[in-house]
């Protein structure tokens, strides 16, 4: 029997190299690709496709601007947008599902209730936006689709994410400043594509949030992941991020509950769990 085979797109990035590791390679053929397919253009889509035969596409590609330039707001829409519309179409094309990565900022940051997977979205950053009309064209354009949404996710160790940049400052004696009202639910990596590759498998389709249970503001996010490395004598300082309040989100995984397919853990334990392996290399 053919093992079904895989493209992980933006395989460079945090989560993608993480999916390529938690991949089983007994069960599936894993191709991978980042800056050298340029999913923006459907013709280098198109012949990726026709070459390699995917059963399945991981789309981890994307970028996070402001978008408040022109030139940047058009790289945003260009990359987050079309690429995925670029790769939703010759996936259909060729039969294969499509896995989309998007995140908790197609929500207003302005609400303290939880959403679930059947809220209206309704974005109020240029980013959101582009992610959410990601998600319409993956919608649209492939029914065998599941789009992903997760939250303050840190791992990986390809590039600086928020525990990086916090223990870097700490271990600098840089001063340390960070937001308290900001909350969400801090996503480890490891777990999200554990996640996911349960779902490469799976009969499954649609929307699937997936962060790590429990909230937290970036302040005590950050306080708890000195305390977790014996650096509880590390100051940080708890700032606002806007006169207007900051952002909060709140991910629950309502279709895991459903259907029981998977369970996050609690983000406290994901953390400790990062940083113990971290540590033990």
């Amino acid at each position: 029997m053919s093992k079904t085979r895989v493209w992980i797109v933006g395989a460079e990035g945090n989560l993608g190299s993480t999916i390529y590791r938690e991949i089983d390679r007994e069960e599936y053929r894993v191709i991978t690709s980042d800056k050298d397919v340029d999913i923006t253009d459907v013709e280098q889509v198109t012949r990726y496709m026709d070459v390699n035969r995917p059963d399945v596409v991981i789309n981890c590609a994307g970028i996070v601007r402001s978008g408040d330039e022109e030139a940047e707001l058009v790289e945003l829409y260009k990359v987050n947008t079309l690429g995925a519309r670029n790769l939703a179409v010759a996936s259909r094309k060729t039969g294969a599902k499509i896995i989309h990565i998007s995140t908790d900022d197609v929500f207003a940051g302005n609400v303290t209730a939880e959403r679930n997977e059947f809220d209206i979205a309704m974005p109020d950053t240029e980013y959101g936006k582009s992610k959410l009309a990601a998600e319409t064209m993956i919608r649209e354009l492939n029914p065998k689709h599941l789009i992903v949404r997760s939250s303050w996710v840190y791992g990986g160790g390809k590039n600086e994410d928020f525990v990086d940049k916090i223990l870097g400052q700490a271990k600098s004696g840089e001063k340390i400043q960070v937001p308290n009202d900001q909350i969400s639910s801090p996503t480890s990596c490891r777990e999200l594509a554990r996640f996911i590759v349960c779902l490469i498998g799976s009969r499954e389709y649609g929307i699937f949030h997936a962060a790590c249970q429990g909230r937290c503001t970036r302040y005590e996010f950050a306080k708890t992941i000195l305390q977790e490395k014996g650096l509880d004598q590390v100051e940080v300082e708890a700032v606002f991020s806007s006169a207007n309040g900051g952002r909060c989100t709140k991910l629950r995984n309502l279709m895991m509950e459903i259907t029981g397919i998977y369970r996050m853990p609690d983000w406290q334990e994901a953390l400790r769990e990062y940083l113990s392996e971290e540590e033990n290399g």
